[in-house]
């Protein structure tokens, strides 16, 4: 596949990296020298100098054989008219980065397809978004929706309180034969290794384990899981950057109590006008009296969304260390999700990993609808569509001979989500959600094609 992206800041290099890995045909623009010389070292791709929105430098790039281009640029108004551009000049699909998260809102009325803009992609909106989520499913320290939740992927770590714990698939299946979920993947506390696990593999304390289920079905893991579900209705937020401003208006209009932390005066009067039903503190929030005056220890969760990563970790420590039940820190360095369980955050977010799983979904082969890698794992999750022409279409799950690193988590069928197991037939129009690591992503997408 031959790919565009333009920008060589922190996403468009992220993006470029996965998708190298994946001996894709990568071209790389960039007005900056350093940044150019940085991917040129490091990554096998194609590196062009100039300014993306220039026709002679699309044509030299060969925008007109492009399956896809993506602008991620830090300017939203360089990534639109990319885009425009790229099309008329004969790309397949196009992709902008915006930071306007009303373009999201209203595309539908905008219509943005008609000038060549395929997708949008803003990743402020998409970590206000998973937050939100996080919130909404509390117990757990990772969470991802198909179809408005008709299907659900849930991560969360096994106390030495579980029901699974000590026990083999198949046993937790012959002991809670109405359990409506899928084990799709699995980490042992202190391993880096991801496990597809079978009916053999056996739940251990300290494992990080993925699950899918149904709507009915995060009841049953709450309590087989050993934790209880925490009613979060009091959140403070620290850093009014754009992911403050949006998830603080979002989790207002969902009717929870924000109280919201911003070191600029100037910014925290703006958010107070925008936000009134949100509580503005002008202060600086590494201030841990501060914090402890704004009653910390009375919070359901507190979300670090400042620019910097360590104040982001540091606070959502002093915060756990005075009670308060959900964490969460917006962090830049990759290298930091390895810690997160070993440090006592509850969830690290990261921008550009999410934008990168969003626009990832354009890569794959077969009809893939959504896709999400897991955090601090080395597996994906994506979601097939079936069509008349899929080598899975009218067969039987255990007619399939799907490879061992990867596993149906569930089918979404006329708009619910099923739990589906070896006998049940997969037919044309049903979305599949399927996880699998790496080496076995070229079958799984064969099988849909």
């Amino acid at each position: 596949m031959k790919i565009i992206i333009a920008g060589a800041g922190e996403v468009g290099f992220h993006l470029a990296k996965l998708l190298s890995f994946e001996s894709q045909d990568i071209t790389l623009i960039d007005t900056d020298r350093e940044s150019l010389a940085n991917a040129d070292t490091h990554l096998d791709i194609r590196v062009v100098r100039g300014d993306a929105t220039s026709i002679s430098v699309l044509q030299d790039s060969r925008v007109a054989e492009t399956d896809l281009v993506i602008g991620v640029t830090s300017s939203e108004t360089t990534n639109i008219t990319l885009c425009v551009l790229a099309k008329e000049l004969g790309a397949k699909r196009t992709i902008a980065r915006i930071s306007n998260t009303e373009f999201i809102e209203k595309k539908d009325d905008v219509g943005f397809s008609k000038f060549g803009i395929d997708e949008l992609i803003s990743p402020e909106s998409l970590a206000s978004d998973e937050i939100e989520l996080l919130l909404n499913q509390s117990a757990f320290n990772e969470s991802y929706e198909f179809e408005e939740g008709e299907l659900t992927m849930i991560g969360l770590s096994l106390s030495g309180a579980s029901a699974f714990v000590g026990k083999t698939v198949k046993e937790v299946a012959k002991i809670y034969p109405d359990l409506k979920y899928v084990p799709i993947a699995l980490q042992r506390f202190g391993t880096q290794y991801t496990i597809i696990p079978r009916g053999d593999t056996q739940f251990k304390q300290g494992d990080q384990v993925y699950f899918t289920t149904v709507k009915k079905g995060n009841e049953q893991i709450f309590k087989l899981s050993g934790k209880s579900k925490q009613d979060i209705k009091n959140v403070m937020i620290l850093g009014g950057s754009k992911i403050g401003y949006k998830t603080a208006k979002d989790l207002c209009k969902a009717k929870f109590k924000v109280k919201l932390i911003e070191s600029s005066r100037e910014k925290a009067f703006e958010i107070a006008d925008e936000i009134p039903s949100c509580l503005v503190i002008n202060g600086d929030g590494r201030n841990v009296d501060l914090l402890l005056e704004e009653s910390l220890e009375d919070m359901d969760a507190f979300i670090a969304v400042t620019g910097n990563s360590e104040t982001n970790i540091m606070s959502c420590l002093v915060a756990k260390s005075k009670g308060v039940k959900k964490t969460i820190a917006l962090v830049e360095n990759m290298d930091y999700f390895q810690l997160s369980h070993s440090i006592g955050i509850d969830t690290l977010i990261n921008k550009k990993l999410l934008a990168a799983n969003n626009i990832f979904r354009y890569v794959r082969k077969g009809e893939v609808v959504a896709m999400t890698k897991l955090n601090n794992m080395n597996a994906e999750l994506l979601e097939f569509m079936v069509s008349s022409h899929s080598k899975v279409c009218n067969k039987k799950i255990k007619d399939l001979h799907f490879p061992d690193s990867a596993i149906i988590g569930g089918v979404v069928r006329d708009g619910v989500g099923i739990i589906a197991l070896g006998d049940f037939q997969i037919k044309q129009g049903d979305r599949v959600v399927v996880c699998c690591l790496p080496q076995s992503i070229n079958k799984v997408e064969k099988l849909f094609v």
